[in-house]
């Protein structure tokens, strides 16, 4: 497949526009400027995803493009299978050895680019996933080598990331077209059966399915962020015709939020739950939902001075999805489900702009130090406002500039006096609830089940192994408390 090359992306295109601190120049201060695609990085054909996302980096770092095809050609395999065959641990120490002995690449030329980086943190975070998920478990410490530890922590540093696989690496950025348009930036949204993914692990259908039910909830996604800008427009008028339009706009909202939900559950069509948690699930776990207590140890950190130890390593989760937190936000439903549903007393929490205050930039903690601990450690901070700073920065200033909004559709809702407006309002927050709902299905199905059997199995009991979810989270009890405070925001009418 050809792919854009960033000396072909048209001048005045978004992202070939020097790289702003969106929002984040001023502390404490929100970014107010407008809802503009180019602002954002928020595309009005692909919403969060990229129009076509990069499929190969320029030649000058083709040894990192090589490393991951050959990772994916010797098909290996993960060092806890149980049936490992001598044959299997002898090839991955091979490819291990291999980028071991890769030369460190500088990362200067990528910096000039959005497009690279991301391609960069692709790359690198899929090595060094395969790297650490194939080291024999005899190993009690993970040693990411210098050849993947300089450049991805250069490259997470520009993009304000997390050096780990995160959502945009699996899903946000690991699509392509099964027919290629025409032109570099096609007029209209890519069909949601003309999709599949760059980087597999396992090379199988199931897990190609898997990110891929993701990706088609973020396009089809776009029609609810074309009404949020809709409803956010007709509040600043904030007359009779403005609600009634608001109101039949909620409606529409509602539709599109149950055709994500049923996109979620079409999952069940194309990945089985068993291969997901047993052959796909353990190779994009990060260092805090791992099930072992070895330390990922970053070596080479050194030879960088700027560079920090990371503390925020928990992997890729559906809960830094852009386009559920915009909901969230949009609806006002984030006081409620990002709130730290799993202390005694539920406490609502403040807004999406407050995060940057409480996070520690991602990627960067502290002075530099030869080891560190992956466990992690107790926070006040919610998962899924913690899981923001796993997003795109450009999508973090997004979330943002929709809280920072002066005439919040929710207070709107409440202040209005009209009652087919609440009514309009309750019928999309049912439709998230339900959609949480779904997910509740999903991760008990995916998650609870095998990992019971695997619990049997094994002779251990329920204590021995919590189901985490790649975030690090009890996965069943957090989306169950998720979807049941998501309820809790639905108004009473004389609210």
């Amino acid at each position: 497949m050809d792919h854009i090359h960033p000396d072909n992306i048209p001048l005045n295109h978004f992202l070939a526009l020097p790289r702003p601190d969106h929002g984040l120049a001023a502390a404490g201060t929100p970014d107010t400027s407008t809802l503009a695609a180019h602002d954002f990085d928020v595309d009005t054909r692909t919403g969060f995803m990229p129009p076509r996302p990069l499929s190969r980096l320029p030649q000058e770092w083709a040894s990192w493009e090589t490393a991951l095809d050959e990772a994916r050609s010797s098909r290996l395999q993960l060092a806890d299978k149980p049936d490992l065959s001598p044959e299997d641990a002898e090839r991955s120490e091979r490819w291990r050895d291999r980028v071991r002995q890769l030369p460190i690449l500088s990362t200067d030329h990528l910096k000039r680019s959005e497009v690279l980086l991301r391609r960069a943190h692709h790359v690198l975070s899929w090595i060094m996933h395969f790297y650490v998920h194939s080291l024999p478990i005899s190993v009690s410490e993970i040693c990411i080598p210098p050849p993947v530890t300089v450049p991805l922590l250069q490259v997470s540093a520009q993009l304000q990331l997390p050096p780990v696989l995160t959502y945009s690496d699996d899903v946000i950025n690991n699509w392509e077209y099964i027919t290629p348009p025409t032109s570099e930036f096609p007029p209209r949204p890519p069909a949601l059966d003309n999709l599949r993914c760059q980087t597999l692990f396992t090379e199988t259908r199931d897990e190609e399915e898997f990110y891929l039910a993701s990706a088609r909830i973020e396009l089809r996604g776009v029609e609810a962020l074309t009404l949020m800008r809709a409803m956010m427009d007709e509040a600043f008028l904030g007359d009779a015709t403005a609600l009634r339009r608001i109101t039949t706009y909620l409606h529409t909202l509602a539709g599109v939020i149950r055709e994500l939900t049923s996109i979620l559950a079409d999952v069940r069509k194309g990945c089985d739950p068993d291969v997901f948690y047993n052959e796909i699930r353990p190779w994009f776990r990060g260092a805090d939902s791992s099930d072992g207590k070895r330390k990922w140890v970053f070596q080479g950190i050194e030879l960088d001075p700027t560079l920090r130890e990371p503390t925020e390593l928990s992997g890729p989760s559906a809960g830094q999805s852009s386009l559920i937190h915009a909901l969230d936000v949009f609806l006002g439903v984030d006081q409620y489900s990002h709130s730290n549903f799993m202390s005694n007393k539920p406490v609502p929490m403040a807004r999406a702009q407050t995060a940057p205050a409480v996070l520690p930039a991602p990627g960067t903690s502290g002075p530099a130090t030869a080891t560190f601990s992956s466990a992690p450690g107790s926070s006040s901070v919610p998962f899924l406002t913690r899981m923001q700073s796993y997003m795109p920065r450009h999508h973090r200033a997004f979330l943002r500039h929709l809280s920072s909004n002066p005439r919040p559709i929710r207070t709107l809702v409440e202040t209005s006096g009209e009652k087919n407006l609440l009514e309009a309002y309750n019928v999309a927050v049912s439709a998230l609830k339900v959609f949480r709902d779904e997910h509740v299905k999903i991760v008990a199905l995916y998650i609870l089940v095998p990992s019971k059997k695997a619990r049997e199995a094994a002779g251990k009991s329920k204590e021995d192994s919590a189901a985490k979810g790649t975030g690090g989270t009890d996965a069943f009890q957090f989306v169950k408390g998720v979807r049941d405070q998501t309820a809790g925001a639905l108004l009473k009418s004389g609210e």
